[in-house]
């Protein structure tokens, strides 16, 4: 009886929404404003974009109880398919995201009880290609480290490629590391917050997921990089009228001292990586290098999993589980060594 009285009364206000008449494009508005409180700005962005230039024009009309599974397996098609401008459809991986951003919102319809079964769930996103991921041979470490260090045109990259590849860290990670949260003598730093760059700007948020915000030991060499780095930071400092650098200073500032947009971060990589003509890859490529590193020398997949601030250990496994290739011959290794003496 209560809700019945809430129902008429909602009527009786012309506030209520007859859930069967929700169209999917007036359900994605009201739940683009429950997730914006559930998710970063970056993640609201884009799946604002998803929704506006991928499912809106397509299904937005359709009301919500209509939608079957076979109108997803339509919609995924179709986006794939060539314009008719000439313009290429979109990759199996982009149509990926429009299903599982799909199927976020239809979940929660069936939570909201705006309708009954998620039609989503039984729809299958295309395939995608597996692609390893982009490693840097030790000569080719050596290459970069080598050219960063001794060009002058981009003077801000050589301390983040020696970050990138002895931390392992995320680039929003490595821009919003501050000398407080650096411990030369320790030779530790603490990873407590991220830099996110959206269309209002650029802010700091806490890591991706709860096992980001961890601790990372840097080796002996790293330490000594370091503290070359704070030394030439504070000769710019001073030319720069700045003062010495406080805890809450960036590691990795620009030559001005001002934060680095990830984006630009991103594009100045790039355009260093034509200019001098250095191993093509990109800066992620530097993240990746680190755990094939540490996956060479026989680290177990739970300590790389928290050194590089995976949710779990499964998420590492997905995305490195060739680079553990060798294991099974490694552990007939270690089966030999117990038994063949025995069985001899």
């Amino acid at each position: 009886m209560k809700h019945l009285r809430e129902l008429m009364k909602s009527a009786d206000d012309g506030a209520y929404v007859d859930p069967t008449k929700t169209t999917l494009s007036e359900f994605l508005t009201r739940w683009e404003t429950w997730v914006s409180t559930q998710v970063s700005g970056k993640t609201l962005e884009r799946y604002k974009e998803l929704a506006t230039h991928h499912v809106r024009p397509h299904i937005g009309a359709s009301r919500m109880q209509k939608l079957q599974t076979v109108h997803f397996a339509e919609l995924y098609g179709k986006l794939q398919k060539a314009k008719a401008n000439g313009g290429s459809g979109l990759a199996p991986r982009t149509v990926g995201h429009v299903h599982r951003l799909l199927h976020q919102v239809f979940g929660h319809a069936v939570k909201w009880q705006v309708i009954t079964i998620n039609p989503v769930a039984l729809a299958d996103p295309p395939r995608v290609e597996r692609t390893e991921v982009e490693i840097l041979s030790p000569d080719q470490i050596k290459k970069l480290l080598t050219e960063l260090r001794t060009q002058t045109l981009y003077p801000d990259l050589y301390p983040v490629a020696v970050m990138g590849i002895s931390t392992g860290m995320r680039r929003g990670e490595m821009l919003a590391l501050r000398w407080g949260d650096v411990d030369l003598d320790g030779g530790k730093l603490r990873v407590e917050r991220s830099i996110e760059q959206t269309n209002a700007g650029i802010s700091f948020k806490a890591p991706k997921t709860k096992a980001g915000r961890r601790t990372v030991t840097i080796p002996p060499s790293i330490v000594a990089e370091l503290r070359k780095h704070w030394t030439e930071q504070q000769k710019r400092r001073l030319i720069l009228g700045l003062g010495k650098a406080g805890v809450d200073d960036l590691v990795l500032s620009r030559a001005d001292a001002s934060t680095w947009p990830p984006d630009s971060l991103t594009m100045e990589w790039a355009r260093a990586i034509h200019v001098l003509k250095l191993p093509k890859v990109t800066l992620h490529a530097l993240r990746h290098t680190h755990v094939s590193q540490l996956i060479a020398a026989g680290m177990d997949v739970v300590t790389v999993s928290h050194r590089i601030g995976h949710s779990n250990p499964t998420v590492t496994l997905g995305v490195y589980s060739h680079l553990f290739g060798n294991t099974d011959e490694r552990a007939a290794a270690v089966v030999e060594a117990a038994l063949g003496s025995v069985l001899a």
